[in-house]
């Protein structure tokens, strides 16, 4: 997922969580709810975010929809904040041998908001509505093994061949191609069940006031650009929630987080971000009041190079950029020394298949090796590189200092320009896109193949007719060799022997600089804690409503 995305993992639970879900047989895990606070039920809970791009399954897909998305629906399985995946309305699975058909028992008697049972069908109308060519939809791409979703996409079909409902409670689920973690994919919220009034995926009443199956409901629609309001779902068929509402102020993109801290300081917000010269002095003043979350993430940042078109196009090129930016310096005086150093494309929690300094380019700032890089790859002195990144989330500062060591270094012109979020992503998927663009990482499920298939597979581009990138391989980048490996890993039943597969994939990938790391995630966030009790990071770096209550 694109933004911010989620919570400190324990890398051991992680890695035992993958081995469980991904090994096949039937699941009997009885945790099957999220798990109301310990705390009194009641109060609101205000927070402020920057417009999403949908807040209806089809189409959620960075940290502001997810956050709304994620608590109006319920789906088979969830991921916990520390990575583990547990079931929600999945009761047990079978897998095949091969690995190509899953079977989902459904838990039967839960419901809709507006009384339409939860059943097998309304699992497949779901993902059938995202798969449809007419959904246009950023995130189809989940779907793409399961069997028919090419014909669902290219318009030749309306259902994918893969889905069916043996009976009133069990989906069964055919790929096209062996995949022996695609129960842990489920947990995106793309794979929600949705009822029968949600109808088209671009039907707008339904888009501004999605009626799911989650611990809340909304109230009212999305008020664009002003604000969503969220209620507790009291026929929700699970574990309730105890808050009562939660309260969603819509900011200006420009200046969101600055805007989030002020609504913090004064009370108005329980829950807020900080702009990135406020870090030193917001942890002074809020980290001895037990009100200072900091969290190690399983995000990564990046410059997103575009790798068919302009001047990032060849690899040198690119691996010059990265030889250029002097990460230390930036990470010390931008950042006040609060975020690591990267140097892979995959975080250090998949600790199995981490591999330390894989990007030599981004050990150590080296002049030298990155003006004979540029040279050999045509890049010379006065040769415009454009860099987007999306306002209002303290990335300002970072940016200007890396465009200020690529023009230092390189003698190159960069043209940095920001624009709201969901402006940003328009112009990467655009024809003619150019340059880099500032670019964040959290995984949607807890496994390598949420990195490397999204962002780096030929599958994951997914042109329309106009050329437009409908995928989130934004980068363009395709490579047989990749690919293959990733197909190689999906279909190797084994986790340890899928890890070295993964481990693989990822050089081939970073040899080619597919990707160019900048630092790893960390998290830090102001909560009220004198008001609500168990509020904590959820997986998606947001706050976890679900769970927390007052004191």
């Amino acid at each position: 997922m694109r933004g911010a995305k989620s919570a400190k993992w324990v890398a051991g639970a992680a890695i035992i969580a993958l081995a469980a879900t991904a090994c096949g047989g039937n699941d009997d895990n009885a945790d099957k709810g999220k798990d109301g606070g310990s705390g009194k039920a009641g109060g609101t809970f205000r927070l402020g975010i920057t417009e999403p791009v949908a807040i209806d399954p089809y189409n959620a897909q960075e940290s502001e929809g997810i956050l709304v998305t994620d608590n109006l629906f319920s789906g088979l399985y969830e991921p916990t904040a520390d990575g583990q995946v547990v079931p929600v309305l999945a009761e047990s699975k079978q897998v095949s041998d091969d690995g190509k058909t899953w079977t989902f028992k459904i838990k039967a008697g839960t419901k809709f908001s507006n009384g339409e049972v939860v059943d097998a069908e309304s699992f497949i109308r779901g993902w059938n509505r995202v798969a449809q060519k007419k959904a246009a939809s950023d995130v189809a791409y989940h779907m793409a093994g399961i069997a028919g979703f090419a014909d669902v996409q290219s318009g030749k079909a309306d259902k994918m061949s893969g889905l069916s409902a043996p009976d009133e409670n069990t989906l069964e689920v055919k790929l096209s191609e062996p995949d022996f973690e695609f129960d842990t994919k489920t947990t995106h919220t793309v794979f929600s069940p949705v009822p029968k009034v949600a109808g088209d995926a671009k039907n707008a009443a339904y888009n501004t006031a999605p009626i799911g199956n989650g611990p809340f409901k909304m109230e009212g629609k999305w008020e664009h650009n002003k604000k969503i309001t969220l209620v507790r779902n009291d026929d929700y068929g699970l574990t309730k929630t105890k808050l009562d509402k939660v309260e969603i102020s819509i900011l200006n993109s420009q200046n969101g987080t600055t805007l989030e801290y002020q609504g913090f300081q004064s009370g108005q917000f329980d829950w807020a971000r900080m702009p990135t010269p406020q870090l030193a002095p917001a942890k002074a003043k809020y980290e001895p009041l037990g009100e200072w979350i900091a969290e190690d993430t399983n995000g990564m940042n990046y410059l997103l190079p575009i790798t068919d078109n302009g001047p990032l196009k060849s690899a040198k090129a690119r691996e010059a950029v990265s030889y250029a930016i002097d990460r230390d310096a930036i990470i010390k005086g931008v950042f006040q020394n609060m975020m690591t150093k990267s140097a892979t494309i995959l975080p250090p929690v998949f600790k199995d298949v981490y591999t330390k300094d894989l990007c030599t380019s981004c050990v150590k700032q080296d002049k030298v090796k990155a003006k004979t890089l540029a040279k050999e790859a045509g890049l010379k002195p006065g040769t415009t590189i454009d860099i987007g990144y999306n306002t209002g989330a303290g990335h300002e500062e970072w940016v200007q200092a890396v465009a200020q060591q690529l023009e230092d270094v390189l003698g190159v012109k960069v043209k940095a320009t920001g624009k709201p979020f969901a402006e940003l992503l328009s112009d990467q998927q655009k024809p003619s896109a150019t340059g880099a663009y500032r670019f964040a990482w959290g995984a949607d499920y807890p496994t390598p193949d949420n990195f490397l298939f999204p962002l780096l597979s030929t599958a994951s581009i997914n042109k329309d007719a106009s050329g437009k990138v409908t995928g989130d391989n934004r980068g363009r980048y395709s490579n047989k060799k990749f690919d293959g490996l990733l197909a190689k890993a999906r279909a190797t039943k084994d986790l340890a022997a899928r890890n070295v597969v993964y481990k693989e994939a990822e050089k081939v990938a970073m040899d080619d600089v597919a990707l160019i790391p900048l630092w790893n995630r960390t998290q830090l966030r102001l909560v009220n804690t004198k008001k609500f009790a168990d509020v904590k990071m959820d997986f998606h770096e947001n706050p976890n409503l679900a769970e927390l209550s007052l004191k």
